[in-house]
């Protein structure tokens, strides 16, 4: 919520949260813009989400079950759009034409907050970078995500190498205002649609 503020989103902004999940963002964005539209695959997750806003009371709370590539944003452009740990769910192509479907539904000068599962590191450190990552897995599936889940992700999962993700947030019209990683598989983007 504080990169939306610091870009200038009120109370009366609009914030679109994709891949919303069981809402952890979008509830409290509902608690600090006008309008927040949680749009995610899973009717499950939607039915979720919809029970725990009903239960928060939360009147300007949207929900729409879709993806990136099916959602159609409805009203007047977005001012802000959230995305945490979905897009590496799309291969290179489609991530492509979700970015560019983002900045479609977002104002000229709108803000993207992106926080993802990417890779910052050369391909001749796979190896060793994800060898360290499995090493610092949790033991107990109760405690976080297991040697089993970080496996299962780095074969089924379309995490991309930030050197081919920073050229197509340009290509598809945002500027990166910052970047930040933590180690060398998780990044957080603030981008600015031009």
């Amino acid at each position: 919520m504080a990169v939306f503020a610091a870009h200038g989103l009120t109370d009366d902004s609009t914030v679109v949260d994709l891949g919303s999940g069981t809402g952890q963002f979008a509830l409290a964005a509902a608690a600090q813009f006008g309008r927040v539209v949680a749009v995610d695959v899973s009717a499950a997750m939607v039915d979720r989400l919809r029970q725990r806003a009903a239960e928060a009371a939360l009147s300007n709370l949207e929900f729409v079950q879709a993806g990136f590539l099916s959602y159609e944003h409805a009203g007047p452009p977005a001012d802000g759009v959230f995305s945490r740990h979905a897009l590496h769910q799309l291969p290179d192509f489609w991530k492509t034409l979700a970015l560019e479907r983002i900045a479609g539904m977002l104002r000229r000068g709108g803000v993207l907050r992106l926080c993802d599962l990417i890779y910052d590191f050369h391909p001749s450190q796979a190896k060793e970078v994800f060898g360290r990552w499995l090493d610092g897995a949790a033991a107990d599936p109760a405690l976080g995500y297991t040697r089993d889940d970080y496996i299962e992700h780095i074969r089924t999962e379309y995490s991309t190498f930030r050197w081919l993700l920073e050229p197509m947030l340009a290509a598809t019209g945002f500027e990166i205002v910052t970047v930040k990683f933590r180690g060398p598989v998780y990044g957080a983007y603030t981008c600015i649609k031009r």
